[in-house]
């Protein structure tokens, strides 16, 4: 490995535990940033002379910590508190547990409830991913200095509301990791989003992948944990038959199932497994569970769409909603045909009027029912409501095999 690989894993590793340090000893996190960019900046330039040391991590440490010292002398507001800080930083090397102990920290604070689901999101991947603020930036489809001045609006917060940036206690945690998990996995479909422009991006899917395996092993004792990680690892196998060679999406009943990654998908059935000795089933072992279906099957036929429904219908119970009731409908109408699929849709036709899944799906069942007219009307309200065009070719080709012609387009 090169000198620059070797930094570049270094950083990946050790850039969340070095912020998650500094911040817990200064309780600042802006401070704890810039330390930990000056100590990265100083490997970039020193180590390719004299090679990664055999304890980055501490080195890392110790250059940021005195990075710190040198600005608390030279910085008036820092003057009085010198002692301090030094008596703050100069600490004997933290044991492995209480490190684990701050990175957890960090995490649950970034995704506080109190910040909004973009501030939560903006600020792991700043703070516990290390993305720069111009590919966060990408990611959200804003310039630069947007995200810039968000990050530096939802610190403010974090600082004026007082967040906690610790481990909740044991009566807390299940609904604070609740949310953590769920940012990690807003993050991997935002790796998914076709409005960015690419249709995979292959970077936030592995860093959710990434950040969802860390809290596996700061937390092996939660089965949901190991639940979303399961679930990115089956979901992530799929990857290299989602586009076709010309780039355009390939739904799953046309998916070239050989192309889907047997390591992972045997990745995620060990985690799956590690979730399930736990025996506290939660909603993202049962996604999980649902994605093992999927990739037991040798092709979109031989799927067991009845063992789907009823995971369905129990993930429906833990967290009910439209969504995933549309999901056990599209597995009902599999399994026991269009009508009985077309039955469970009906009570859902307000909740989700809006989402363009909802009436793609209809569609679906409308046509393999034999209803051609209602099938191209749903067909064309889940076109004027889709906005991603390449999504929209791909309802186009979907229409034209269950109608045999296309459907007239809404832009048009």
């Amino acid at each position: 490995m090169t000198a620059a690989g070797e930094v570049a894993e270094v950083f990946r590793t050790q850039w969340p535990r070095l912020v998650a340090v500094l911040r817990a000893d200064l309780g600042d996190l802006d401070l704890a940033e810039d330390a930990a960019q000056h100590a990265f900046a100083a490997a970039v330039d020193r180590w390719p002379a004299t090679g990664v040391p055999d304890a980055p991590g501490a080195w890392l440490l110790t250059v940021a910590r005195n990075r710190i010292i040198d600005q608390a002398r030279r910085d008036v507001r820092w003057a009085r508190r010198e002692d301090d800080v030094r008596a703050a930083l100069e600490l004997p090397q933290r044991t492995r547990g209480a490190v684990e102990d701050d990175v957890l920290a960090m995490i649950f604070g970034c995704c506080h409830r109190a910040l909004d689901e973009a501030a939560r999101i903006a600020l792991t991947l700043r703070y516990v991913v290390g993305l720069p603020t111009s590919a966060i930036a990408a990611s959200f489809l804003v310039p630069e200095a947007t995200m810039a001045k968000r990050l530096v609006r939802a610190k403010k917060k974090v600082a004026a509301t007082r967040i906690p940036f610790e481990v909740p206690d044991r009566e807390h945690l299940a609904g604070s990791l609740h949310e953590v998990l769920r940012i990690v996995y807003v993050i991997y479909t935002q790796g998914h989003a076709a409005a960015t422009g690419e249709l995979i991006r292959v970077d936030l899917c592995e860093e959710a992948r990434w950040l969802a395996g860390n809290l596996c092993e700061l937390l092996p004792r939660e089965p949901e944990t190991w639940g979303l990680a399961a679930l990115l690892a089956f979901t992530d196998a799929r990857r290299p038959a989602r586009l076709d060679p010309e780039g355009e999406i390939v739904l799953l009943a046309d998916q070239d199932r050989s192309r889907w990654d047997s390591g992972t998908i045997a990745q995620g059935r060990e985690l799956l497994a590690r979730a399930l000795l736990l025996r506290r089933v939660g909603p993202y072992q049962l996604q999980a569970a649902i994605a093992a279906a999927h990739a037991d099957a040798a092709d979109f036929d031989a799927t067991d769409w009845r063992t789907i429904r009823r995971l369905y219908a129990v993930l429906g119970r833990l967290e009910p909603s439209p969504i995933v009731r549309l999901n056990e409908a599209v597995a009902a109408s599999l399994s026991e045909g269009p009508d009985v699929g077309l039955s469970l849709v009906a009570p859902l036709a307000a909740p989700l009027d809006g989402y363009h899944y909802f009436h793609l799906s209809r569609a679906d069942m409308l046509a393999r029912a034999g209803d051609r007219d209602a099938a191209r009307t749903a067909f064309d309200r889940a076109l004027e409501l889709c906005d991603s065009e390449a999504e929209r070719r791909a309802i186009h080709r979907v229409a034209a095999t269950r109608l045999g012609d296309s459907v007239a387009d809404a832009a048009d």
